[in-house]
């Protein structure tokens, strides 16, 4: 048709009442729509096919990679009524700077001079220990000397009983010599009456020899109580040796009980003395714990316990403090069923909340504004909302994490999988099936390097 005129028939507002018009526009209209629906069905078939990677989505939490370096309560170890603060929610303080004083509330620990009194004590203790070392050494000293005098005295008597057994055989010998004068006196008087009633003696020799038979008589007499003096001397001198014995061992089983029981005192006083100075050296150390200190560099969150005069009680919170120096790390949440498709050292896209990014699960390369992670860690156990835990920290081969994100902030993060077409990917998310899991053959590319070297 040649436009020729500027007058065309859509100007004429007339034309619209005819049907054939009508019939004729609406078959234009419905060719252009066909036209449009076969362009759009094309470029939806094409996007079926582009590549899709799979991923693995959570909800996720900023937090610290290393235990001391996440946020913190600060607890008392003691019991204690706070007197005074020393710092302010959102100060910075270093590592050792006081927080805050507290005083004793136990009837035990109230006496001010409790440190000098427990020590005065233990230095009584520590004499009376001494001394009686000293008294066990006085014991020993007394059982040496006892001992010494037994050896000295028992020599002695032995020495007694050898000059008797001597003195005894002296004895035993004379009184034999004054048998046998006797015996020869005897003969010799009867000889003698014999020789008198013959006539051949006087009677004057006669009683010589009488008188002489007499002393001899006397003499073994005398020899004979001489003998048995003896005997009983040597008998006194095995009585001294057996009495000596018992005497001195006697006194020596009295001081050896003495020294004993010096020296169970003398345990009785040193456990007293490890007791004292246990309570010493606890009083010393509870009394530096009135003034809680900060644990390390950091900034007070939170004022757990307020006020003054308020009492706290063994290991309650007091304050929270954020460390200052801590390396950012990510804590993901992921479902039971894509926890076998997680590894160690698996990448991770991260998206912050506060910092705007484009993202695209399916095409990392393409989305904007997200940092990377690397998987350092996978709990063997679910938490109380039945999923595990991952910890993710910052991938060095790409673009360091903001400095502005605080521990708590929320993410979002995507694990990428194996890279499939979007028409696959649809197909599972309806049918509800995991994704694809692999592992890359590491055996293989090993293989293969070694058959490159060897060429």
């Amino acid at each position: 048709m040649l436009n020729i005129t500027h007058n065309t028939l859509k100007d004429k507002e007339y034309l619209e009442n005819l049907s054939s018009f009508q019939v004729l526009a609406a078959r234009i209209n419905n060719r252009k729509l066909i036209k449009f629906l076969y362009v759009l069905g094309a470029i939806v078939l094409l996007l079926l096919f582009l590549p899709w990677t799979q991923n693995i989505r959570s909800n996720s939490k900023v937090t610290a990679l290393k235990p001391n370096q996440r946020p913190q309560t600060i607890q008392s170890i003691i019991a204690g009524r706070i007197e005074k603060w020393f710092v302010q929610e959102g100060q910075f303080v270093k590592k050792g700077d006081t927080i805050l004083f507290i005083s004793e509330t136990k009837s035990e620990y109230l006496d001010p001079d409790l440190i000098g009194n427990t020590e005065q004590q233990l230095k009584s203790k520590e004499f009376a220990v001494k001394s009686y070392m000293e008294k066990v050494k006085a014991n020993d000293n007394q059982i040496d000397a006892m001992t010494n005098a037994r050896k000295l005295k028992y020599e002695q008597a032995e020495n007694k009983l050898i000059q008797a057994n001597l003195k005894a055989k002296i004895d035993s010998t004379e009184l034999y010599a004054a048998q046998v004068n006797y015996k020869i006196a005897k003969e010799q008087l009867v000889r003698m009456e014999e020789l008198y009633k013959e006539g051949l003696k006087s009677l004057t020799e006669l009683e010589t020899r009488r008188l002489k038979l007499q002393e001899t008589q006397a003499k073994v007499i005398s020899q004979e109580n001489k003998y048995i003096t003896t005997k009983n001397e040597i008998l006194n001198a095995k009585i001294e040796l057996q009495s000596i014995n018992a005497d001195y061992m006697d006194k020596i089983s009295k001081s050896e009980a003495d020294k004993f029981a010096t020296l169970s005192n003398m345990y009785d006083a040193e456990a007293t003395v490890t007791k004292l100075q246990n309570q010493f050296v606890n009083y010393s150390i509870r009394s530096g714990m009135y003034y809680i200190l900060a644990p390390q560099d950091g900034y007070i969150t939170q004022a757990i316990q307020s006020g003054i005069g308020e009492t706290i009680k063994e290991g309650d919170e007091i304050i929270s403090i954020m460390p200052s120096d801590f390396e950012l790390a990510i804590e993901m949440f992921v479902e039971p069923m894509d926890i076998p498709l997680l590894e160690i050292g698996q990448h991770v896209q991260i998206q912050f909340d506060g910092w705007p990014s484009i993202f695209f699960s399916g095409w990392p390369g393409i989305s904007y504004g997200t940092y990377g992670g690397t998987i350092v860690a996978i709990n063997n156990f679910t938490n109380e909302n039945g999923k595990y835990r991952v910890l993710v920290s910052h991938d060095k081969n790409y673009p360091a994490w903001p400095k502005e994100i605080r521990i708590g902030a929320g993410a979002k993060s995507m694990t990428l999988l194996k890279e499939v077409p979007i028409w696959y990917e649809l197909w599972r998310q309806i049918n509800g099936f995991p994704a694809d899991y692999y592992k890359k053959n590491t055996n293989q590319n090993k293989d293969k390097n070694k058959n490159d070297a060897k060429k």
